[in-house]
């Protein structure tokens, strides 16, 4: 069985577009930078394609719930790193976390929590991961050390910066 890396890295450069009048990316644009990042790292990582499972297979993941905390600015032509990790799963969902740093990895931009849940597009409903998947999950879960709330994580990873 292969050995699957736990943080999933790739860049992005904050464009023009996605900026407000300050040259600051936008607030809710952190979030499709995010998403966007971990769909590419998926498919190059892990060889799962997860906008072709939704249009094979009919099933995808929706999120239910999004927790984000802004540090600092990412600014219009900047090199952000985005690194994402699965944190845990269920029978139904994921929780997955998203850490947006400058292009050193010595500022932290921001720090995101998702969770998502397993979803049926042909029924619209959710419904319980395959064992394929669930097995494929417990390979690449990098779980944090302790326990701990989106509060006291984002506390934990500025205090480490």
């Amino acid at each position: 069985m292969p050995e699957f890396k736990k943080v999933l890295q790739s860049s992005m450069k904050v464009r023009f577009h996605d900026c407000d009048p300050f040259n600051h990316l936008n607030n809710s644009r952190y979030i499709d930078y995010i998403i966007a990042a971990r769909g590419d790292q998926l498919k190059e990582n892990y060889g799962l394609d997860i906008y072709k499972m939704a249009r094979q297979q009919g099933i995808g993941w929706v999120t239910a719930q999004t927790e984000i905390s802004y540090l600092s600015p990412a600014t219009l032509m900047e090199e952000v790193i985005i690194e994402t990790q699965l944190l845990s799963f269920g029978a139904r969902s994921l929780l997955f976390e998203a850490r947006m740093w400058n292009d050193s990895k010595t500022e932290l931009r921001a720090v995101l929590w998702g969770k998502l849940v397993h979803f049926n597009l042909r029924m619209q409903k959710s419904q319980p991961h395959s064992d394929e998947l669930m097995n494929f999950f417990s390979e690449v879960v990098n779980p944090l050390p302790e326990e701990m709330n989106f509060e006291s994580r984002v506390k934990t990873l500025k205090q480490s910066t």
